[in-house]
């Protein structure tokens, strides 16, 4: 009961049950981290748009973009590592995979938030690194 209930906590709280397709429906441990590698997959597709669309705005500022560059590289290994480290005590479960993609998944959806306020300074934000 109490792993149904984390389960269903966890879908909730990461929003891996999205739409009318086979998320809404999933079952087994199985469903449940194809649903959950899938919400990943979307989210890192989000932010990988909100991050070219500021590489295109320091288009002209190379050192800048080469900032911008280093610190996301840095969050990525600092994301893969927390979410390892999230996913600890499951490992060699096979909840696993979903715990780690739930983790994934949450701090990139955070990650592009971040990013996406970024384009959205008013004039004469000096605390904006964007133009």
């Amino acid at each position: 009961m109490r792993a149904l209930l984390f389960i269903v906590t966890l879908l909730s709280v990461t929003g891996l049950a999205y739409g009318a397709d086979h998320c809404d429906s999933a079952m087994t441990q199985g469903q449940l981290n194809d649903c959950s590698a899938r919400a990943y997959r979307d989210a890192d597709a989000q932010l990988n748009t909100v991050y070219k669309h500021i590489m295109g705005r320091l288009d002209t500022q190379p050192d800048r973009a080469q900032h911008l560059k280093s610190a996301q590289r840095a969050w990525v290994k600092f994301r893969d590592a927390e979410c390892q480290f999230v996913a600890d005590r499951t490992a060699g479960g096979s909840i696993q995979p979903m715990v780690i993609s739930a983790c994934l998944g949450s701090l990139t959806r955070a990650r592009t938030a971040q990013l996406d306020r970024y384009t959205q300074c008013n004039e004469g934000d000096v605390s904006c690194p964007l133009p």
